[in-house]
């Protein structure tokens, strides 16, 4: 197979990944049109070795680094631009590559080293960066709906190393209510099945005819969200969880929450 065949259905999301990193469309456009350029002048330089997905985004990336299209490729956002644009343009430049790759491409955090050109260990520390310099802007009170103490801890402290505060560990949907009237959470990180027999799924739904909030879910059923049946969350973990995976999911979730305001230093 040809190389324009190989990258053909991966070119959309180069396009979106660059317009995301350069923050702009015509900045994010003329990467893709010189990665496009140097393949055409030079096919060897498109590595065989891995996916064809992972070598167009490492040959991205080179370019990124070598030419200065964008005139200021790392200028901040103006002050009109959205939660969005103002988190991203905060970030540093490789943290930034590592967590779009991760949370807006969606490649695991092995193909993240592998685009980079770096090790697993790496990518993952990349990757926690960017989550302490998104919560360094949108640090925020998550409440926990959990009812397994060891797990609830485990959650918490993943928060905590975030940046966050956690405003309580509710396990039960009535004491998850009761929290969230105390004090009203940014983030909701929950489990399904409560210890009472209550639903997480319940205890949330009404948190949020109150509240407009971003929610997780963690949970060891995820089937029971993914019936097609109902609005499905966008923030979705299955148990046992990967760390790195919770605090993705929480960088992310706050990331793209245009409700979050930046903290004010």
């Amino acid at each position: 197979m040809t190389i324009a065949a190989d990258i053909a259905p991966h070119l959309p999301y180069l396009r979106r990944f660059a317009r995301a990193l350069s923050g702009t469309q015509a900045g994010g456009d003329a990467y893709v049109v010189a990665t496009l350029e140097a393949l055409v002048a030079d096919p060897s330089s498109f590595p065989r070795d891995v996916p064809a997905r992972i070598a167009l985004f490492r040959i991205f990336l080179k370019l990124w680094s070598s030419l200065p299209l964008n005139g200021e490729t790392d200028a901040r956002p103006s002050p009109a631009s959205g939660a969005v644009e103002r988190n991203l343009g905060a970030l540093t430049p490789r943290p930034r590559q590592a967590f779009l790759l991760r949370t807006v491409e969606g490649f695991a955090a092995t193909d993240v080293a592998r685009i980079l050109e770096i090790d697993d260990a790496e990518a993952i520390a990349l990757i926690d960066q960017a989550g302490r310099e998104i919560a360094d802007q949108v640090a925020t009170d998550v409440l926990i709906i959990e009812d397994e103490p060891i797990i609830a801890l485990d959650i918490e402290t993943l928060v905590q190393e975030l940046g966050h505060s956690v405003t309580g560990i509710a396990r039960t949907h009535k004491e998850a209510v009761a929290l969230v009237q105390r004090r009203r959470p940014g983030l909701v990180l929950a489990d399904i099945q409560l210890a009472d027999g209550s639903s997480g799924l319940d205890a949330v739904a009404e948190i949020l005819t109150s509240i407009d909030l971003p929610v997780i879910f963690i949970t060891a059923y995820p089937e029971r969200l993914l019936t097609g049946d109902r609005p499905e969350p966008a923030f979705l973990i299955t148990k046992p969880f990967q760390p790195e995976a919770v605090k993705a999911a929480i960088s992310q979730a706050l990331f793209f929450d245009r409700r979050v305001e930046r903290k004010v230093a």
